[in-house]
C-alpha cells in the first residue's frame, strides 16, 4: 500500500474533529442569529409602543388644553343667563335692576370661589409688594406708614398664585 506523500498520518481524525467543531459553531451561530432576530423584533415592537404612547399623550394633552375651562364656563352660564334676563327687562325700575345685579354678583362670586379664585382686598392691611401694586402714597396721621388706605381695584389669587395685584394707595407719615 502506498501512502500519499501529502497526507499526514492520522489526519482523517483531525478533519472529523474540525468538521464537528465547524458544525457546532454553525449551529451556535444560527441560534445567535435567531436570538438577534427575536431581539430586533422586540425592540421594534417596543419602539412602536413608545411612539404610540407619545402620540396618545400628545392627543390627551391637547384635549386637556382645549377643555380645561369647561367646568368654569359651565358654572358661568347661569351668571350669563341672569345678566341677559336683566337686560331684557323693560322699564325704569332701578331698584329691581340693582337687586338683580346684586344677585348676579353673588352668583358670580360663588362661581369664582368654587374655582379657586380668591379676592385680594387689602384695605387696612400692611402693604405687600408681592400682592399689591402701589398707585399713590397718601400722607395719613390715622394709619401706620405703609398701610393700605384705599383700594382702587381688587386683586385676585388663583390657587395661591397671584393672578392680578390689587391697585392700592399706601399711607406715609405726614410731612414726608
Amino acid at each position: 500500500m502506498q501512502t500519499d506523500p501529502n497526507e499526514r498520518p492520522g489526519a482523517g481524525g483531525d478533519d472529523d474533529a474540525v468538521m464537528a467543531d465547524v458544525d457546532a459553531l454553525t449551529r451556535q451561530l444560527d441560534q445567535y442569529e435567531t436570538k438577534l432576530a427575536e431581539m430586533r423584533e422586540v425592540m421594534l415592537r417596543e419602539r412602536a409602543e413608545l411612539e404610540n404612547q407619545r402620540k396618545r399623550l400628545q392627543r390627551d394633552l391637547e384635549q386637556a388644553r382645549r377643555f380645561a375651562n369647561e367646568k368654569l364656563l359651565g358654572d358661568l352660564l347661569p351668571v350669563l343667563d341672569s345678566l341677559e334676563r336683566g337686560l331684557a327687562l323693560e322699564g325704569s325700575d332701578y331698584g329691581g335692576l340693582r337687586g338683580g345685579v346684586e344677585l348676579t354678583l353673588r352668583e358670580l362670586s360663588r362661581v369664582i370661589d368654587g374655582n379657586g379664585l380668591k379676592v385680594v382686598d387689602p384695605l387696612g392691611q400692611p402693604f405687600d409688594p408681592e400682592r399689591h401694586q402701589a398707585m399713590s402714597m397718601v400722607p395719613s396721621a390715622e394709619h401706620q406708614p405703609n398701610t393700605v388706605v384705599a383700594v382702587m381695584q381688587k386683586g385676585y389669587v388663583l390657587n395661591d398664585r397671584l393672578l392680578r395685584p390689587a391697585l392700592v394707595a399706601v399711607s406715609k407719615a405726614p410731612g414726608s
